[in-house]
């Protein structure tokens, strides 16, 4: 391979789009020989360079691969963590490919994590723009009421400024603790958990049950599956894209 810039190289390794190389970098989360990224115009050199996303080394995909996994709790999205904590990479030893998130799960948050090398696709289903539904199912402290859904539903303001707003249905009541599931679009930082703060019901357990139409039911927490063509048809449709 010849010289490439950076953004192209992320996307040919699959990481991410070459516009979702940005923020990557913006994060410093990329290195080139061990040294941090700090702007989009470098070039490397694919015989020489050792480039790190999150401290995983990255190459050059040959092959697009799709999977779900139902992420145990006390597991990390990163590909690589200082703390020596499980990571999802370490779940996945069995894949011959090298895949990423799409999006983060938190790491005391349980259910279903979509990882590829398809940088394109990973990069539309992560956007807001694309209006990605991902639904969860939370047990809050006390009781939810009705006033709580509607305050939610109609809109909170999440720690960066922005309105976060999710539909919300109450599943049942236990002693101390209400179990709701809530359908969210964009998925920012922490959002159901500031979400249910916002109305007194911090989050006591939380669980992604469905992103984007992808369920884990079937699989034991910590175990995975290749998605099958026509889910991966129909994850490119929801973001407008051509399945290569």
């Amino acid at each position: 391979m010849a010289l490439v810039r950076i953004n192209k190289y992320l996307s040919l390794c699959g990481v991410t789009s070459r516009r979702g190389a940005e923020a990557l970098i913006s994060e410093a989360r990329v290195t080139v020989n061990d040294l941090t990224v700090e702007k989009l115009g470098i070039v490397v050199d694919d015989e020489k360079d050792v480039v790190k996303v999150d401290g995983a080394e990255i190459r050059p995909v040959s092959e697009k691969v799709y999977v779900v996994m139902n992420k145990p709790r006390r597991v990390m999205t990163t590909l690589h963590d200082p703390f020596r904590r499980r990571t999802v990479l370490q779940l996945l030893k069995n894949l011959n490919h090298r895949v990423y998130p799409v999006g983060r799960l938190d790491y005391d948050t349980g259910g279903v994590l979509v990882l590829t090398n398809d940088g394109d696709l990973a990069y539309r289903l992560a956007h807001p723009r694309y209006q990605v539904e991902k639904i969860y199912e939370a047990r809050v402290v006390g009781r939810f009421e009705w006033a709580d859904k509607e305050q939610i539903e109609t809109g909170v303001k999440l720690e960066d400024g922005a309105i976060g707003r999710a539909r919300v249905d109450i599943l049942g009541y236990e002693r101390s603790s209400t179990r709701i599931r809530l359908v969210l679009t964009e998925g920012r930082k922490r959002e159901v958990k500031q979400l249910c703060k916002s109305v007194g019901k911090p989050v006591k357990q939380l669980f992604r049950a469905e992103f984007a139409g992808i369920t884990c039911r079937g699989l034991p927490p910590g175990k995975w599956r290749h998605l099958n063509a026509t889910e991966v048809n129909s994850l490119n449709r929801l973001v407008d894209l051509t399945p290569s």
